[in-house]
């Protein structure tokens, strides 16, 4: 069994940023790569970000270029640096394996607005 604790998250005006942070236990052995996902309210859930165990990473086109991310596999971490943030980034963002097959963490929530 995996588990997953986010947190960072916050109220942050247009053109701020935050860092999101994502911790493992569990069987983390058994994930080669981790995302991060984003759900607005009304919407499904979408992934924005995914990170291999070797470092390549992937991203969706709405958060190219503005967002990072990045792991910390002795500390069994993953980040996501948020910089120029727009209202539309608004949601709840959770981290998973790239299938989202473990059970979902409670999420931290993301507010950009002035």
């Amino acid at each position: 069994q995996v588990q997953f604790v986010e947190s960072g998250g916050g109220l942050v005006q247009p053109g701020g940023s935050l860092r999101l942070s994502c911790a493992v236990s569990g069987s983390t052995s058994s994930i080669a790569i981790m995302a991060w996902y984003r759900q607005a309210p009304g919407q499904a859930r979408e992934r924005v970000a995914s990170i291999s165990n070797t470092g390549g990473s992937n991203y969706a086109d709405a958060v190219k270029g503005r967002f990072t991310v990045s792991r910390d596999n002795a500390k069994n971490l993953v980040y996501l640096q948020m910089n120029s943030l727009k209202p539309d980034d608004t949601a709840v963002y959770y981290c998973n394996d790239l299938g989202g097959k473990w059970p979902w963490g409670q999420g931290t929530q993301v507010t950009v607005a002035s």
